[in-house]
């Protein structure tokens, strides 16, 4: 039996037509704006719309970065897998905003030529919050791109069955979370965040510093193959 120990790693919308409607909603919520109806004097209502409008636009820059969270608008920037004991292969592009078609393609193919599918047994998925993160925006990035991925992907089994390990759900158990640092730390595993979590790779990103993104996207998959060991006892 084969494990693959996957990871992705993702960026806000990039889409132009998805970007103007974010936009356009923070336009509609500034021309909703109305002050209290105790406020008389004009420099007062100007003074609270102006603030209402920054709020808006810093709510707009967050639910904008948000977007990495949604397999409907975010994109994937780098997936990595490591097969086995193999070194983890990270399959990104220096252009990210618009090689995610690629960056999958390069992927599913590495995967294909990979697994031989006259085995008995189907490869173990393995990965920290794998089923309710990973494998479902992989799924909706495929669909959007219109990109058919490899059969041998289970992206419908429960996080911890047959074909699926979710170490986040095999220490924690069923609907609980831990996140990977703290997991680390309890198994006296190297943390794979120096310098760079998942709320910095788009800043990571715009300061061209993909190749980082890269390496942490291969130390999250080392450390989450380590986890998924001494979960497992091997």
């Amino acid at each position: 039996m084969s494990i693959y120990v996957l990871d992705i790693e993702t960026a806000p919308a990039q889409n132009i037509e998805i970007i103007e409607l974010l936009a356009a909603e923070s336009v509609a919520e500034k021309a909703a704006i109305k002050p209290p109806s105790n406020y008389k004097d004009e420099v007062k209502i100007a003074e609270y719309i102006a603030a209402k409008k920054l709020e808006i636009d810093a709510d707009f820059e967050n639910r904008y970065r948000k977007t990495a969270l949604d397999g409907a608008y975010g994109q994937i920037v780098c997936l990595g897998v490591a097969v086995d004991d193999q070194e983890p292969e990270v399959f990104y592009r220096d252009d990210w905003r618009a090689s995610e078609k690629e960056i999958l393609t390069d992927a599913f193919e590495y995967l294909r030529q990979s697994f031989d599918p006259s085995c008995d047994r189907r490869p173990v998925f393995v990965g920290q919050n794998i089923t309710g993160f990973d494998l479902r925006f992989i799924f909706q990035r495929c669909a959007v791109n219109s990109i058919a991925p490899p059969s041998m992907i289970p992206f419908n089994a429960k996080s911890w069955s047959e074909s699926i390990a979710d170490t986040m759900t095999m220490f924690a158990g069923f609907g609980n979370r831990i996140s990977l640092v703290k997991l680390c730390r309890v198994l006296g595993i190297d943390s794979p965040k120096d310098g760079i979590d998942g709320s910095k790779v788009y800043d990571y990103l715009l300061d061209g510093k993909v190749n980082e993104v890269a390496e942490y996207c291969k130390r999250d998959i080392e450390a989450t193959r380590e986890a998924y060991r001494r979960l497992s006892f091997i």
